[in-house]
């Protein structure tokens, strides 16, 4: 994430990241500094795959806690305002593909929060980006890896 880029989160997502953050700067970084002291008590370092494993272990927590300190100084947390009817990152949009009968549900969410499997698409997503702006009844295009596809909004939440 580039540190001046917005990021779209919801109040859950937000805190999400809080506890992961609370997390890797006590939890998981005592765990490592507990691996480390014991393997730097076995001796010869340069060859001590304990410690070798231990310092890139705690490589990845100390840049995950950049990566979320980042994250929350950039975090705009999604308000559901703006005009009614109008899909918007927040919205529940409920929509059929062309070509299909089935209703499927979509939450447009922040890039950090996309999670496709539970109905939880990015604003940036060709889908999530064609549908913003719509409203109930409008047919959209979305340009994906797989093609164009056409979705019509039934609902808007």
């Amino acid at each position: 994430m580039i540190e001046d880029e917005v990021l779209y989160v919801t109040a859950e997502g937000l805190q999400q990241i809080k506890d992961e953050l609370q997390n890797l700067k006590t939890t998981r970084r005592e765990e490592v500094a507990q691996k480390l002291e014991v393997a730097i008590k076995q001796g010869d370092l340069k060859e001590n795959a304990d410690y070798h494993d231990a310092k890139e272990e705690q490589g990845f927590i100390e840049a995950r806690i950049r990566q979320l300190e980042i994250m929350l100084m950039n975090a705009k947390v999604i308000e559901n305002k703006g005009p009614a009817g109008v899909v918007r990152i927040g919205s529940t949009v409920t929509v059929s593909e062309e070509g299909y009968d089935e209703l499927e549900t979509y939450t447009i969410v922040g890039a950090a929060e996309a999670d496709p499997t539970k109905g939880r698409i990015s604003n940036e997503s060709p889908i999530g980006s064609a549908l913003l702006g719509a409203k109930k009844g409008q047919t959209v295009r979305a340009m994906t890896p797989s093609g164009a596809m056409q979705f019509t909004i039934h609902e808007i939440a």
